[in-house]
């Protein structure tokens, strides 16, 4: 079993929509209520939630969105690549890892409405996490299939196509 197997298992870490594989770790006890939430938001939602995030091997995750802020941490592995197109599609590539000397962060944060994937340039493994706030509720997830996202932003036609189904 190599180390990503193992902490797949050691971390109960279940298969993701987006891709690769993921246990929430916190959600706060406490909620906002929507009257407190900007207009975006259906419902009430938790203060705050956090998961532990892993890919493995050449799994990605696909492109989505979500309505809050976005914070990821940096854990074990190799380099993470998250990928953002802002809403004025503009690209950027935000690089996670141990090695601050080649642009890496032990955090990134992907700002609300903005939409992202990511990948493991090396097709080692990466673990990571991400904490949202207001909390994460799958409400507030979208994910579209390639063609959606083409048609939005053709210009980032060879991102788009790696980190889709």
């Amino acid at each position: 079993m190599n180390r990503a197997e193992t902490l797949i298992q050691a971390l109960e870490l279940q298969k993701h929509p987006e891709g690769g594989w993921y246990k929430e770790l916190y959600r706060s006890k406490e909620s906002i209520a929507q009257a407190g939430l900007p207009a975006r938001f259906d419902g009430q939602r938790s203060f705050c939630t956090s998961i532990y995030f892993l890919l493995n091997g050449n799994e990605f995750s696909a492109f989505h969105r979500i309505k809050q802020d976005e914070l990821w941490h940096f854990y074990d592995g190799d380099t993470l690549c998250v990928h953002v197109i802002d809403n004025a599609g503009n690209y950027c590539e935000k690089k996670l890892g141990r090695n601050p000397d080649n642009g890496e962060s032990f955090q990134q944060v992907v700002e609300a409405g903005d939409w992202f994937g990511a990948s493991i340039p090396s097709g080692a493994y990466a673990l990571v996490g991400c904490t949202v706030a207001p909390g994460f509720d799958f409400a507030d997830f979208e994910m579209p299939d390639r063609d959606k996202m083409l048609a939005l932003f053709p210009q980032h036609q060879r991102v788009i196509k790696l980190l889709t189904r």
